[in-house]
């Protein structure tokens, strides 16, 4: 089956939002063996929604469309639809009486806005009812036409449990089987990666995508068969191969981070550590501190962002300072080792430089960072001299940090 894909809001066309709804869904639905023919992005204008979905009708199989389905005066898909399918809205009985319900265990007034989530297009049935998530499917030239909401949380959960399995009873058909990997590599270019990769010479059938993410660069493996075939050991002699081929340049795959990754090691580990931050002002704890249950290894740090703060949290001295400068391999080590002592953490992690686009010199131009990690009986700091804008700098600076800590961790492992 063929879908296609329409994410609804001025939110979105206007770019103060970023539209991940549209990349979540066609990642499952692809995952789970459909072709999305095309994904389109339009405002909060019942004429082009209504457009959008004509045209998508007639192209694909089914139809995905996200957004706008709420209960303020701009969320429109529903009348949009109602006009260009000429499907009348009527009253959900059971929904409206699920809001009138909801209503009255507030004291909210009679007519309330939210009733208007219960008026659906004709022939329209409710996704969800228990759920409190807007949501319809609707069949149409006998397509499936599936609504969801826009906010990505709520979306998320009815394309899961919703969406493709219904999907799956639709077309009782065996989908085509889908092998994918998605690497995530760290601290190596595209261009090298690519030579490493043709060296290996994998099977034709096997698709291979290169993904710069700033500064990541992320490795697609995708191998479709048609049902009733193997293509699971072909696979993962590929994966393999690349394992083999890029070693610990790939931190991970799928949805990890380098931060997870990191976590997992220190847990893993039993380890703790702790951070002082000067050029990436707490960065490295936040990226820490996104994975769920990093308290037990990330103990916090301290953003020594000026020199008083090195010399009073840290033991960074005056002396030091007036010698070698704070941005300098010297004051990068002393922070590590004061955080250390600081917090009783096991490994203390450090960084200190210069993200512009003021403040280099010839000797320690703009990029020139320190990143220093010490732990009991070991001390290493290293001199990087990264490119970009401020925040480029910031970010590659944080998530070496974080790939720094990830191979010590790895080497200390195998000794």
């Amino acid at each position: 089956m063929q879908g296609e894909i329409i994410a609804v809001g001025n939110e979105l066309t206007s770019g103060r939002i970023i539209n991940s709804t549209s990349a979540f869904a066609a990642r499952h639905l692809f995952a789970a063996g459909y072709e999305i023919l095309a994904m389109h992005t339009i405002g909060d204008a019942p004429e082009l929604i209504g457009l959008a979905l004509k045209r998508a009708i007639r192209r694909a199989d089914f139809v995905l469309v996200t957004g706008g389905l709420g209960a303020t005066d701009d969320d429109l898909t529903t009348e949009a639809v109602a006009l260009a399918l000429h499907r009348p809205t009527i009253p959900n009985l059971d929904l409206l009486a699920q809001i009138r319900h909801h209503l009255h265990s507030i004291d909210a007034p009679p007519m309330d806005p939210l009733e208007k989530l219960a008026w659906l297009p004709q022939g329209a049935e409710a996704l969800s009812l228990g759920s409190k998530m807007s949501g319809y499917l609707l069949i149409h030239d006998q397509k499936p036409i599936f609504f969801l909401p826009g906010i990505p949380e709520q979306m998320q959960i009815l394309l899961i449990d919703q969406v493709i399995p219904r999907l799956a009873d639709w077309n009782p058909e065996p989908a085509v089987l889908t092998c994918q990997r998605l690497y995530k590599i760290f601290g190596r270019e595209e261009a090298f990666i690519n030579r490493q990769i043709e060296a290996l010479a994998l099977p034709t059938e096997i698709s291979i995508g290169y993904y710069p993410v700033f500064p990541e660069v992320h490795l697609s493996l995708i191998l479709r068969a048609a049902a009733g075939s193997r293509p699971q050991p072909v696979f993962a002699a590929a994966c393999t191969a690349v394992e083999q081929a890029l070693g610990h340049a790939i931190y991970g795959h799928d949805e990890d981070s380098l931060a997870s990754v990191t976590g997992q090691l220190l847990q893993a580990a039993q380890l703790t550590v702790a951070t002082a931050e000067s050029c990436t002002g707490g960065l490295i704890g936040h990226l820490f501190t996104q994975t769920p249950g990093s308290s037990s290894y990330f103990l916090g740090g301290v953003t020594a962002y000026a020199n008083s703060m090195k010399t009073e949290a840290l033991g960074v001295s005056g002396e030091l300072l007036a010698k070698y400068g704070a941005v300098s391999a010297e004051a990068a080590t002393v922070m590590a080792t004061g955080i250390r002592a600081l917090s009783s953490a096991d490994i203390g992690l450090a960084v200190t430089g210069i993200a512009g686009p003021d403040g280099g010199s010839a000797n320690k131009p703009v990029g020139t960072v320190f990143i220093a990690l010490a732990v009991r009986g070991h001390r290493e700091v290293h001199r990087y001299q990264f490119l970009g804008n401020r925040q480029q700098i910031q970010t590659i600076t944080a998530k070496t940090a974080l790939d720094l800590t990830r191979k010590y961790l790895l080497q200390s492992k195998t000794e």
